[in-house]
């Protein structure tokens, strides 16, 4: 049960960030942006939140470059190291390449990285931190000599989320995931407590206001405005063109509200996930022939909880897709028609509700672009389902969920503490958007009874997305 999140590791208040942007590398996505003229090369600060989507990739964080010779930058190696190199027409002279890898899909990263090569003390004049802590172990450790020059805050591309003239002017090493709260400091070498500090609380390390000032060529991407999400606030009007990127790749995923997505690593006892994912793991596509599944990022054990899934694609038969809750415990490779009845959970397929690998109903069918809406109320142990935001509630409809009429009353399942997460469990054809509360697709704005979320439909009184905050107040 590897990076599920639970309300015991949730934290909530002080500082908050309320956007974030979602990279999916198979649109090109990224933000490009070419200085004026050169700031300081010498001594600048770059600091942001990352959560990944995808590992095992080639993904640019922050590059700038003029050709496949001249460029710096920060990237993840597809061994999933993190890497910063400064490579000037005459070849690298300086790199810090990580042994430490970065694979958790579930948590937000905070990444400082400060070039200050005018210090007299080698080992200081270029350093990575990470979640507040410097790094001090590499495989590759070369630092810059005194007063060397970088490329990036020259005059030359700089590109969020890719790299283009070092991949010879075509798009190359998309990143995978959600970025939030990006600074650049141009002419100051600053740590990372100008930008976070660990929560006295928890011990977790979370974001804080920024309150210094940004340089000529420094800029603040908060991505809140929708239509224009290369904004700069700093105030230097350090604005990125936007490539391939939309309203809809505006997120409120972020590190002080941390929203649940699917987990592309986490599939049971079998090598590989039915599921093709990508928007920031909330898309899954089926890709195998096989029965094979994945749990989502977050569990719950008391409370109540409301997700929706868009059907992608309409199943043949009774070959698709399963959606709903299940115990993180259960292996995903199971046969969902009659074998291993011993696992507490309910999902949904075109033909029938299915819970404790019993059908209990055949009213569910489902078409292209349907919205399933999955309310789960572990504090009466009862689960309910919609379509299009009708409550079936055993062929009683409404709008809202019936409780003398469940469609499922639920026992929690005896392992992990009584957890249940969101499942998702295909077989060839078939997928889902899966919505959270931060969906990769138009929505219509409707949120729970914390403010939090961007439904298809109205979430029922008394319900939460699943979310951290969430977690926190009510998990």
């Amino acid at each position: 049960m590897p990076f599920v999140i639970l309300p015991t590791n949730s934290a909530s208040g002080g500082y908050d960030i309320t956007n974030s942007l979602r990279f999916n590398a198979g649109s090109s996505d990224y933000l490009n942006r070419t200085p004026a003229g050169a700031g300081s090369l010498t001594n600048w600060t770059w600091s942001g939140w990352i959560k990944r989507s995808t590992i095992g990739a080639e993904q640019s964080i922050f590059f700038g470059d003029s050709s496949t010779t001249n460029y710096g930058g920060i990237l993840f190696q597809s061994s999933d190291t993190l890497d910063f190199v400064n490579r000037p027409s005459g070849g690298v002279n300086a790199r810090l390449l990580t042994t430490q890898v970065f694979r958790d899909v579930s948590a937000w990263y905070h990444i400082v990285v400060v070039w200050n090569t005018s210090s007299a003390t080698s080992g200081d004049r270029l350093i990575l931190y990470v979640n507040g802590v410097r790094v001090t172990s590499f495989s590759t450790e070369t630092y810059p000599s005194q007063n060397t020059s970088s490329v990036l805050n020259t005059a030359i591309a700089h590109e969020v989320g890719a790299y283009i003239q070092a991949n010879g002017g075509s798009f190359g090493a998309g990143f995978r995931g959600y970025m939030s709260d990006v600074f650049f400091i141009d002419g100051q070498a600053l740590t990372p407590s100008s930008f976070g500090e660990t929560d006295s609380d928890t011990g977790i390390w979370k974001p804080k206001a920024f309150s210094g000032t940004y340089g000529t060529n420094g800029f603040y991407l908060q991505f809140k405005n929708s239509a224009s999400l290369g904004t700069d606030s700093s105030g230097n009007g350090n604005t990125f063109t936007v490539n391939n990127l939309t309203s809809v790749d505006q997120s409120t995923d972020t590190p002080t509200n941390n929203f649940c997505t699917m987990n592309p690593l986490d599939f049971g006892d079998n090598a590989t996930s039915y599921a093709t994912f990508s928007e920031g793991n909330l898309k899954a596509l089926g890709n195998t022939s096989a029965w094979r599944g994945s749990h989502g990022t977050m569990g719950v054990s008391k409370g109540k909880w409301y997700f929706e899934g868009k059907a992608i694609g309409v199943p043949d038969g009774d070959t698709g897709v399963y959606i709903g809750w299940c115990d993180p415990a259960l292996a995903t490779t199971y046969d969902v028609g009659g074998n291993n009845a011993n696992y507490n959970f309910y999902i949904w397929t075109n033909q029938a509700i299915r819970f404790n690998n019993s059908i209990t109903g055949s009213y569910y069918s489902f078409t292209q672009d349907d919205i399933c809406g999955f309310a789960l109320d572990l504090d009466n142990g009862k689960g309910y389902i919609s379509k299009n935001g009708t409550f079936y509630n055993n062929n009683n409809t409404s709008s809202s969920p019936n409780t003398s009429n469940p469609d499922f009353t639920i026992t929690l399942p005896p392992t992990n503490n009584g957890v249940l997460v969101p499942c998702i469990i295909g077989y060839n054809d078939g997928g889902f958007f899966l919505n959270f509360g931060s969906p990769p697709y138009s929505a219509n704005s409707y949120t729970d009874g914390a403010g939090y979320g961007n439904f298809s439909y109205a979430v029922p009184s008394g319900y939460y997305s699943l979310n951290t905050k969430n977690l926190a107040n009510f998990g």
